[in-house]
Formats: structure tokens, sequence, C-alpha cells
């Protein structure tokens, strides 16, 4: 699936034009490419801060939000590189703690493209190595880097052996991508995303991971020892145990005296903010105070995931006293952990779009008795399911009777108000949709 970006700044918008030109068009996993262009750039990731790497299918995201945050409290600077944008291609890349200016992103990748421009580098390739350029060129005490797509062949794992790894949650996705059959890889669909993510492990280096399946983490600690790198899984190394809307963080390391409150909403938050902190505690070099930890893990934000919209033109479609939530989640496993996080609600109104490599049903099951009614809409730009097709599907596979397909959010959301009871709603399905609903209500990530 092709990446795509947009910028209201002319400068920066002109060199997305030129990588839009050279680019394939598509996401192709290697290092050759990323490995030429960043010799060409001077090799700038030789030349980062400490680092933290994290890979998984879901929750990299927030754990690197978690990351960010409590170094943050801590009072250090810190760099990331995360993805996909939401709205603005900025929020890409953090400088210092800052999302990087127009005019500083602008020279960067016009600088990288003109190193780039035989390689038929891709959209992601570009962008980690300008990415590269400005963590190696402006000082800061840490460096968070989110992978892309997998992980061994992610344009990321270029980076030498980093400070700490952590592997997220893991579930089947971008099958097209990261399941082609090749020698000496598991034949078992999970077991191959399993060792495609563990392939940002590195010799010599801690690596902090999620409670997963024997055979999955199996497949992780081979890696582990494969490379001698030391493993740090939840249940053997550390334990979230929750209380209420707080948690408890225990480990070998030393524990947590206090309950952390998170602002992010569910349980598979509470276990992404414990990946975070048994990074930190793997981490060499300065660790945080659990002062820091706690408020950084009150402070954390990820947009899109379990967000309740603020007021706005959307929020102002609706009844006065309806929560709009919002969620990028698009993989089945991401439709079971909202289904936790929905499980003590009234059922919702649905407005839902979802990519066409995604599997629609398989992520809207896991909830599908929360659904109150089911609104199908497009995702601008993107290659999607049919809202008629998600609507036919919903109504004959899930059994869901109040199902309509929408022009957009706009048309759904007064769709809902001038037709169903009152009653809060989710928009879900895709961080790109999820972008455009925060565009239209005006609420731009910063």
């Amino acid at each position: 699936m092709a990446d795509h970006a947009h910028s209201s700044d002319p400068a920066v918008q002109a060199q997305l034009d030129r990588l839009a030109a050279l680019s394939p068009g598509r996401d192709i996993l290697g290092l050759e490419r990323i490995a030429e262009l960043c010799a060409r750039l001077g090799n700038p990731q030789l030349q980062l801060p400490r680092t933290f790497h994290v890979a998984g299918t879901n929750g990299k995201g927030s754990t690197c939000a978690y990351l960010r945050a409590i170094l943050e409290a801590q009072g250090r600077n810190v760099h990331s590189y995360t993805s996909p944008h939401l709205v603005r291609f900025n929020e890409r890349i953090r400088l210092a703690g800052t999302l990087i200016d127009d005019a500083l992103l602008a020279a960067l990748l016009e600088e990288v493209l003109d190193e780039a421009a035989d390689l038929q580098a891709s959209f992601f390739e570009v962008t980690t190595a300008a990415a590269f350029l400005a963590f190696a060129r402006i000082p800061a005490d840490d460096c968070i880097i989110e992978v892309g797509l997998g992980g061994r062949l992610d344009a990321t794992n270029i980076i030498p052996p980093p400070a700490v790894c952590g592997i997220a949650s893991l579930g089947i996705d971008h099958e097209a991508f990261l399941l082609a059959p090749e020698a000496g890889t598991p034949d078992d669909p999970a077991m191959r995303i399993a060792w495609e993510k563990a392939g940002i492990i590195k010799p010599d280096t801690p690596v902090a991971t999620l409670a997963y399946p024997p055979h999955i983490q199996g497949t992780i600690a081979a890696k582990v020892a494969d490379v001698g790198a030391t493993l740090f899984p939840q249940g053997e190394g550390w334990t979230v145990e929750t209380e209420g809307d707080a948690f408890r963080w225990t480990s070998k390391l030393g524990s947590i005296a206090q309950p952390l409150h998170p602002r992010m909403t569910g349980a598979h938050q509470m276990a992404n903010a414990g990946l975070a902190i048994a990074m930190l505690r793997l981490a060499p070099g300065p660790q945080p105070t659990e002062d820091a930890i706690a408020r950084g893990v009150a402070d954390a934000f990820w947009p899109a995931r379990m967000q309740r919209l603020g007021d706005g033109p959307l929020a102002e479609l609706l009844p006065d006293g309806t929560e709009i939530w919002l969620d990028g989640g698009h993989n089945p496993d991401a439709g079971a952990a909202l289904a936790k996080a929905l499980d003590a609600r009234a059922p919702l109104h649905i407005i839902c779009g979802l990519l066409k490599n995604k599997d629609a049903t398989g992520f809207l099951r896991p909830f599908a008795d929360r659904i109150a009614s089911f609104q199908a809409v497009p995702i601008p730009g993107h290659d999607h399911h049919d809202p008629k097709d998600l609507c036919h599907w919903v109504r004959t596979d899930l059994g869901i009777v109040d199902v309509h397909p929408c022009d957009d959010v706009t048309a759904a959301l007064s769709h809902i108000a001038d037709n169903r009871a009152p009653a809060d709603v989710l928009i879900c399905g895709s961080l790109y949709l999820a972008g455009v609903v925060l565009d239209l209500n005006r609420e731009w990530p910063d």
C-alpha cells in the first residue's frame, strides 16, 4: 500500500511531489537501497544518540509515545520517528520534543532526494533517511525509532545495535509483504510474522517483549539465542497487574511502588506502557525516576487510539452530550483490543472505513455485539472496501441489520443524528480515515 503525503507549505509540497515521481509507489522491503542512500549521505544512522527500536503489529506507536513521555518527564530531549502520519507529514519526525518545521523538512527532503534519484528508493526509505539526517545533526539525549513494516527488512533496521529493542503486540497484518515464502523461514503465518519482527534484534542487545503464545515466544527466543541478545518478556521478566483504571508494574529488575494511571484507554494500553517501562529498565545509561515514570504514563497520548474527540465541526453534528471516539485499528487483533475497551459500554453507532487489503469481518467480529448501527464510508485517496460491500458483509456475516453506506464521515454523522436513537459513536478501521476525521474536526496532532 503506497504512502501519501500533502503539505500546505509550497517548499515541502515540491519535495513530496519529487518523491512521488521518483519512488516506485509501493512498499519494497530490503536494506540494499537504504544502505546505499545512507552511505551517500555520510551514514547518519551511525551518529544517533541512545536509541530505542520498537516493532510490532499493533501498539508500537503507543509504546513509542510512552517511551517519549517518560523520558521527557525526566527532563531529557528526545527525537522520535513514527509512521504513518495522520494529518501532516511533519508528525513523523520529532526533533528534541518538537515536530520538525516545514523549512527544515523541505531542505532535508531535497538533500536526500538529490542523492536518491537513481536508486528507485521508496517513500519510506527516503523519509527514513531524512529522519536519520535530522537526528544526527540536531543534539538530543535519546532517539525512539518505530519500525514501519515488518522488522528484518524494514528501512529502519539499517541502524546499528540500539540501546534496547521492544516488540509489541503481534498479529496477522500486511501478509502480502511479510508472508512470501523464503528458505529457512517458518511456515506458520503467525510464527513468520514473529520471525520478521524479531529481525530487529541485534547482538548483545536487550529485548523487551509482551507475552505471546508458546510457539510465538519460542520463535523470538530462538532469534535472541542465535544472535546473543538478552530476552526480557512479559510474564517471566515483568508483569502488569490492573487495578481498575490503573496498573502496577513489577519486575525482576525492581518494581514501581505506586499505581500508574494511563491517560490512554484500555487494558492493551497498560500493556504498552508496561513494555515501555521494561525497555527503559533494560537500557544502559540514566534511568527515569518512579515519579517521571508515573508522570509520563499519565501524560502519554497517541492520536486515534481510542481518542475521544473534542469540540469541533464534526462533534457539532450530533446532539449535546454525545461522545465521538476515534480508533485507527484495522486488523483482527486491534478488533479484539477494541472489544475489551468497549466491553462495559452500551452499543455504539459505528462509522467504519477499511483499506481494501484488510480483513473487514475479522476486524469487526470481536466487537459485533457493541454495534447499535453500522455506517460504512470510503477512505479518500486510498484503495478501500466499497461501503456497500462492507454493509453487505456486516449484515450477512455478523448479523447486524441496521447498516447504511455513506459518502463520507460527515454524511454518516448526519445520518446518525437524523435517523438513529441517541448513542455514542465510534469511528474506526483505518489510520488514514482517522487523519481525515482529525482534520475535519480541527484537532491536528502536535
